[in-house]
């Protein structure tokens, strides 16, 4: 079994058993109808960049693509999400090369990004940057083009800070989010080799489920509702956190077998470009403070 064969099986498991949140299997066809069969592009550098800085942005960009939960607390300029402030903070320092990774500072790394250095995701973003350094090899582009797009994604959930697994009911659930979307960027931008990228499934995270409950295809139970409406944090691990990222991933799955010649990648891309949209903004999402998105 693969990677993403057993992030399937458990994510199907995990929506057999969930108490908190339900699949609206009957709305599954006419809303797959509405999915594009091509993703949007995946965030990068301009024309102008090497394809080795171009997949240093890429991976350096996935190592910290996390921290949803403190995104709030962020200084954001006018307009920009948490994500969107971290991707222009990269965009315009420019990746690091792959020996001041090794080393870089949280002092480093909140300059670039325009935070303050005792901010906790700073702390967090160094050790993910520095492991990326020590791990990646002598270039970003080699490494990108060492294996297909869920080889990738499985040599990426062997490292520490890409871990991606949860308790439910006694079984370990993986969705290794940022793995997953790491190595899907890297073959959009055709910088790794993307034959399998149909293999990838949802990058779970906290906003495409939010997209996906406001547009009916996911029900949370009134309770679960409450608390986020009220912008309460969500555990990460407790069984509402991980029924919500488990569902969300299955319910993609019954989208793409409905729709016949999409992708969890370009549904996924495409869904998390529409909760960018003021009907989305306009209602809180689940929070959790983790790594994993």
């Amino acid at each position: 079994m693969t990677l993403t064969d057993e992030i399937r099986a458990k994510a199907a498991w995990v929506a057999e058993q969930a108490t908190h949140v339900r699949i609206h299997e009957d709305a599954i066809t006419d809303y797959a109808r509405e999915l594009p069969a091509v993703s949007p592009p995946a965030p990068d550098l301009n024309g102008e960049a090497d394809d080795e800085l171009r997949a240093a942005f890429s991976l350096q960009l996935n190592a910290i693509n996390f921290g949803s939960g403190w995104f709030p607390t962020l200084n954001k300029p006018p307009g920009l999400s948490g994500f969107r402030t971290v991707e222009n903070g990269l965009r315009g320092h420019g990746p690091w090369t792959i020996e001041a990774l090794k080393h870089v500072t949280r002092e480093e790394i909140a300059q670039a990004l325009g935070q303050a250095a005792d901010h906790p995701l700073m702390a967090l973003f160094e050790r993910s940057l520095r492991e990326l350094g020590q791990r990646v090899g002598d270039s970003f582009c080699v490494f990108a083009r060492s294996g297909t797009a869920e080889e990738l994604a499985t040599e990426l959930s062997t490292w520490p800070t890409w871990y991606d697994i949860s308790p439910y009911k006694g079984k370990a659930i993986p969705l290794y989010k940022r793995a997953q979307i790491a190595a899907a960027d890297l073959a959009l931008q055709g910088l790794a080799d993307g034959r399998d990228l149909h293999r990838l499934t949802l990058f779970a995270d906290n906003l495409v489920p939010h997209v996906l409950r406001l547009d009916g295809i996911l029900g949370f139970d009134d309770d679960l509702v409450a608390r986020i409406d009220a912008e309460q944090l969500i555990e990460h691990d407790s069984p509402e956190e991980v029924e919500i990222r488990a569902c969300a991933l299955h319910a993609v799955e019954l989208l793409v077998a409905a729709h016949g010649s999409t992708t969890a990648t370009a549904v996924d891309n495409a869904l998390w470009n529409r909760g960018a949209g003021a009907r989305y903004k306009a209602r809180p999402r689940h929070r959790a403070r983790t790594t994993a998105y």
